[in-house]
């Protein structure tokens, strides 16, 4: 049996709002009279020049309409023109794109409030690496919500009997959750959970892509608990070591590793004896076990917890939670 982590009928339309205040007039329009129950399960907006505004929901993909409602037939849709794109490209880079240079050699901007916004067009390179986008073509708006309690049902599988965290994983394909769920386990390990015997911790966490605490300019937007330190926008490895020489951490969490720095960083923290909470992309063990940046993290079988999470029942199912050290599962799937 399976657990869906599902999102509350609490959860408003804040979130999109924050979204939508970036796009033009006419767009922003358009999706503002879409109905409650499909904005509330508004996970990307995607804009392409020449095609069809197109919305990612929690079940689906969809068409937008001119009237602010949804479709599936492709002719019935808005086409974006250059227009809509140039006024996207001014309104999200503040009308001066070299400022955010650094950012587009990513091919994203991370927006107030933790939102990501792809990019895709035509790419400059200097000497084999991405320098710069230009003629800016199409755009990405994920859309970061926060689920408060969306960790609850999982928490007791990663805090032993004795009230001790165990190093954990989570493991999903994309738009599956696992950011909202490290976030939702990020804050109720920094504020602590009583019914599991588990005090608060400082709990470390370092946010390579601004999408955990939604920094803006160094302040999280986003609830992490009292007790929890933020490194915006810093790549992984250095930000663990930073941590854990300057911020005495219990936890150190992070988003998204699989390079093999990351897994060096990974191990420092481990032989440190602060505990590891981070996420990794993937549908199963036996495929993240193929990728050689990621092998010997599985060989030192330091990884206690292993959750996956899928989309079986809706997006935040937990599959399966797998003990590290047996790699078998602990004979839950969550009902």
């Amino acid at each position: 049996m399976r657990q869906v982590i599902t999102r509350t009928e609490a959860i408003n339309n804040s979130a999109l709002d924050e979204v939508l205040n970036l796009l033009p007039i006419n767009l922003r329009q358009m999706l503002s009279d879409l109905p409650d129950p499909v904005k509330d399960t508004v996970e990307e907006i995607r804009i392409r020049q020449g095609r069809p505004l197109m919305l990612g929901l929690a079940d689906g993909d969809c068409y937008v309409t001119y009237r602010g409602t949804v479709t599936a037939e492709q002719l019935e849709a808005y086409q974006v023109d250059a227009g809509d794109v140039e006024r996207v490209t001014q309104l999200i880079s503040r009308s001066s794109l070299y400022a955010l240079e650094e950012e587009l050699r990513n091919g994203f901007i991370t927006l107030q409030g933790g939102h990501r916004v792809g990019i895709t067009g035509k790419v400059l390179t200097e000497q084999g690496r991405v320098k710069n986008i230009k003629y800016i073509s199409g755009f990405n708006f994920r859309v970061s919500r926060e689920v408060p309690g969306v960790a609850n049902k999982v928490l007791p599988y990663l805090i032993s009997p004795e009230g001790r965290f165990y190093h954990t994983v989570l493991i999903s394909p994309p738009r599956c959750g696992k950011t909202t769920l490290l976030r939702d386990l990020v804050r109720r390990l920094s504020e602590g959970v009583p019914e599991l015997n588990f005090k608060g911790v400082t709990v470390g966490v370092v946010d390579e892509r601004s999408e955990i605490a939604g920094c803006f300019r160094g302040i999280p937007q986003r609830d992490l608990g009292p007790r929890a330190d933020v490194l915006d926008a810093c790549p992984k490895a250095a930000g663990m070591m930073m941590l854990l020489r300057s911020m005495g951490p219990d936890i150190i969490a992070t988003d998204e590793i699989g390079r093999q720095e990351d897994v060096a960083a990974l191990e420092e923290v481990f032989n440190a004896g602060v505990k590891v909470l981070t996420t990794i992309h993937g549908s199963s063990l036996e495929e993240l076990a193929d990728r050689p940046a990621l092998q010997y993290l599985f060989q030192i079988k330091a990884v206690q917890r292993f959750v996956l999470l899928g989309r079986s029942r809706g997006v935040g199912t937990v599959e399966d939670i797998i003990d590290g050290h047996t790699m078998g599962s602990l004979g839950v799937r969550l009902c």
